[in-house]
């Protein structure tokens, strides 16, 4: 194995239920709160700024910066960061109580493909399982994840540089 092949070693937990992401929350509307807000009606873009609070029927995700932009098609992306610590997201499991929670110093979210992109000290629970790294791809839909730490990039939440993932034993109750 060469140096760089640890540095780009790649977690695909495709199998594992981690989650699956609330279907209705896809017909209710967007909420979000800031103590300021920026529009540019022109190019769809919409900056809130202070204590950002994103609501989406069970979905969450804070901040102290969203950036929103709106597509033709009408979906939104956006993209949430924290410099005074770390952007959040939260979301109920779909047919379930139990819920995903992820955070990183920055979260883009893509509300066509259903997917969290997390960058830099990036981590998702849910339920007792947990995955760490410097980037983290949640996709809801497909109920996978992707975790990486890319060269170059800033270490890991372990501070090594190598990924983490912390799966617990499924009984067939669960």
């Amino acid at each position: 194995m060469t140096p760089r092949l640890p540095a780009l070693l790649l977690i695909l937990l495709a199998a594992s239920p981690l989650a699956h992401a609330e279907r209705a929350d896809r017909e209710k509307p967007v909420n979000i709160e800031a103590n300021r807000v920026t529009v540019d009606d022109r190019n769809k873009v919409h900056i809130f700024e202070g204590a950002v609070v994103l609501t989406q029927g069970t979905l969450t995700i804070k901040g102290e910066k969203l950036v929103v932009t709106q597509g033709a098609d009408g979906f939104q992306n956006g993209v949430a960061t924290n410099d005074k610590g770390l952007a959040s997201f939260r979301q109920k499991r779909d047919g379930s109580d139990e819920y995903v929670y992820g955070e990183a110093e920055r979260i883009e979210y893509d509300s066509r493909a259903e997917k969290a992109r997390l960058f830099n000290r990036a981590m998702v629970t849910s339920g007792g399982d947990e995955v760490r790294g410097h980037y983290i791809e949640y996709d809801s839909i497909s109920e996978n994840y992707l975790v990486t730490n890319a060269p170059g990039s800033k270490p890991a939440a372990t501070g090594d540089g190598r990924v983490r993932a912390v799966i617990q034993p499924k009984n067939e109750n669960r």
